[in-house]
């Protein structure tokens, strides 16, 4: 008993330490040991999904479920893991059943619940996505109304681009319902009111999506001043932007408030404003734009030198992730309402820094 003991602890540190190989040797031999021993045959195939031997994975866990004498409890385990299992193999007809199995018998229905989820969302059938997560609400007294929320946004979308606009406000609407301050929402209802040519909805929408949540301000900023200028209503873009500049730190509404004082005012005003608040928040995409507006006053061997400084600054920019989620980590150059890696909603963020917003 202590030689297994010994040996289980080894494979757990191990496990910790990522030596997976040393760990799988490790539980293979606790297998062997003592054949009923069911948490390392879990364990064991858990370690086989991890390091994509999803094959045998499932060999393990569906011999697991099929063992005589096996407990209600642990073979409920065994087949949360085997869903797993499937869901990593791509073959979600297999785990969406088996899910819907637990599921009606009662059996860590809300772990089954939250993976039919998943699945429903892979496959973007965003209505049963919707009455799951109401029936994971019920059955937890989890408030899944944010992601809800979200579904219906995607279905919004949907309807959206296929001319359905009636539809695609109904939508909406049950997305406010679910989260009245949805920034998503608000934005597509602009877009919806935009495309319609009625601007002034439009810009109340954008409007209400930067009071919503002020880190979507470069999402947002580019079809509401669009919106502005439909409206010729330039001077209230010019209000909104100077009382964004007061809440948001980003390079996002500088840059907005240069083109628009260099189109009204003239090149003058506009440099010496942004010199101004590149002193305040230093930016290489706020130096590019300088580099680009001061261009055409330089000339021979400075001029040379500047295009090389912008040819630098924007190869910077190539590589630089300009959205992180705040969950996981993951970096991107495009924002994405869900996240590809964690596939957490709303966590993408723009970063904060000199070579990003």
């Amino acid at each position: 008993m202590s030689e297994l003991s010994s040996d289980y602890f080894r494979g757990l540190n191990y496990l910790l330490n990522e030596e997976q190989d040393k760990a799988i040797e490790v539980f293979l031999k606790l297998a062997e040991y003592n054949r009923d021993t069911v948490e390392t045959h879990l364990a064991l195939g858990n370690l086989f999904r991890r390091r994509g031997e999803v094959d045998r994975a499932i060999r393990l866990h569906q011999h697991l479920v099929s063992r005589q004498g096996l407990s209600d409890a642990m073979k409920t385990v065994a087949l949360l893991e085997l869903g797993e299992d499937y869901m990593r193999a791509g073959l979600l007809d297999r785990a969406e059943t088996l899910f819907c199995d637990l599921v009606a018998m009662d059996a860590h229905a809300p772990s089954a619940l939250r993976h039919l989820i998943a699945i429903y969302q892979h496959e973007r059938d965003w209505h049963k996505a919707i009455e799951h997560a109401r029936r994971l609400e019920a059955m937890t007294g989890e408030d899944e109304s944010a992601m809800v929320a979200q579904f219906y946004c995607e279905l919004a979308e949907r309807s959206r681009q296929a001319g359905a606009r009636a539809e695609a406000a109904d939508y909406l609407r049950q997305a406010f319902e679910c989260q009245p301050d949805c920034v998503r929402a608000f934005m597509l209802t602009g877009r919806l009111h935009a495309e319609q040519g009625e601007h002034d909805d439009a810009i109340t929408a954008y409007e209400a999506a930067v009071a919503a949540d002020v880190a979507f301000v470069p999402e947002i900023l580019p079809p509401l001043l669009h919106s502005y200028a439909c409206t010729q209503q330039m001077a209230r873009a010019e209000t909104f932007l100077q009382d964004i500049l007061t809440r948001y730190h980003g390079i996002s509404p500088v840059l907005a408030l240069t083109r628009l004082y260099q189109q009204r005012d003239g090149e003058r005003v506009a440099v010496d404003f942004l010199t101004g608040q590149l002193r305040q928040r230093p930016s290489v995409r706020g130096l590019m734009a300088l580099i680009d507006a001061t261009m055409d006053k330089i000339q021979g061997e400075a001029r040379d030198n500047f295009l090389i400084l912008r040819d630098l600054t924007r190869k910077l920019l190539e590589g630089q992730a300009m959205y992180r989620c705040s969950r996981c980590g993951f970096g991107a150059k495009a924002h994405h309402w869900q996240c590809p890696s964690c596939k957490s909603w709303s966590t993408i963020r723009p970063i904060h820094g000199v070579a990003n917003e």
